[in-house]
């Protein structure tokens, strides 16, 4: 039997008057969650997120059963109009999800859900709509200057979960487009001895090492299980879970040094992709990046992120900013939808 899904209320931004006409379900599918909302929107298309139910993926065969489940726990008719964020790139004719074993159908998928209207959106590419959407106070400042976003110019967005996702937001005098990309699966670049020796452990068993596979969730597992080896330590294999725990309250030496390694891969990453689509702000996202906040302002993560040679001086002027919202992907996902039909 499954376990129950897990249910949290939603921290949407909202106003008074809503768009109860064009309520959806917003539904945000990673690698390891999928989470499911009714959702309405606000008098200016802000989405306003109800009860939030959220679903192993690996417990389902695909998305279809997963729907079935929401729709069973709901107890209530489904309005006939949905918007999905799928960590994946989207392709017209077959959606294979990074991180799982779900393979959707885009033209079939409709009717497998029973809607009239559906959107398809990558993850991030929402996340990339949600900021957007979410008020100056949800975008805090880690560091730079306090400036506003570019009238003209790009805002690079990314955060690590069970893979890395990336999004440039363009804009065009004060107009925002919002550019998915697939910046996680980049090929993996060290930048001291440790990340060299590293990357070869990695490649003793895989033919490719992208950025993902470090600066992620399972990333983490990834570099304690190489500070391991090239230690030549007596060390305990961990669970992601685990390790993660033992990383964030400094439990043990090694997944302590773990997670500042994954901290300077993640500041040298956004610092290469802001350089790639023109630095004018950063924005890190993600449920994950919440909780790293700290270790992320102690780290060298923001070293790691202005050391570039000649652009050091600008990477310096480069804003980096976390964007606070529990459910930024169903948020997202449902802006994604407000950009389009509202």
């Amino acid at each position: 039997m499954l376990d129950a899904p897990h249910i949290t209320s939603s921290t949407c931004p909202h106003g008074s008057e809503t768009h109860h006409m064009d309520e959806i379900i917003a539904v945000d599918v990673g690698g390891t969650n999928a989470r499911f909302a009714r959702t309405t929107f606000d008098s200016d298309g802000t989405p306003i997120c109800g009860t939030v139910r959220k679903y192993k993926v690996a417990e389902h065969e695909g998305l279809a059963s997963c729907w079935q489940a929401f729709a069973r726990e709901e107890n209530a008719p489904l309005p006939p109009r949905a918007s999905i964020g799928l960590a994946t790139a989207i392709q017209p004719d077959i959606i294979d999800l990074t991180n799982s074993d779900w393979v959707i159908y885009p033209q079939k998928l409709a009717e497998e859900l029973g809607v009239d209207r559906l959107e398809l959106v990558n993850d991030f590419e929402a996340v990339g709509h949600a900021i957007t959407r979410l008020p100056r106070s949800n975008m805090e400042l880690l560091f730079g200057p306090d400036r506003p976003f570019p009238d003209n110019g790009a805002v690079t967005v990314l955060g690590p979960g069970t893979g890395l996702g990336v999004c440039m937001i363009a804009y065009n005098n004060g107009t925002p487009h919002i550019i998915a990309t697939e910046g996680g699966h980049i090929d993996f670049a060290p930048l001291d001895e440790t990340e060299v020796q590293l990357r070869a452990h990695f490649l003793r068993t895989r033919t490719r090492m992208s950025t993902e596979r470090i600066v992620s969730g399972p990333g983490l597992n990834t570099i304690y299980q190489g500070l391991v080896a090239i230690a030549g330590a007596d060390a305990p294999p961990l669970s992601d879970a685990d390790l993660w725990d033992a990383a964030l309250n400094a439990r043990t030496p090694l997944a302590h040094e773990a997670l500042e390694r994954l901290c300077l891969a993640y500041g040298a990453v956004a610092g290469d992709l802001a350089l790639a689509h023109g630095p004018s702000a950063v924005v890190l996202a993600g449920g994950l990046t919440q909780r790293m906040k700290s270790h992320l302002l102690t780290s060298g993560f923001h070293d790691r992120f202005t050391t570039k040679g000649r652009f050091s001086n600008l990477m310096e002027q480069t804003p980096v900013r976390l964007a606070m919202h529990d459910e930024i992907g169903l948020f997202g996902a449902a802006a994604a939808y407000a950009a389009k039909h509202l």
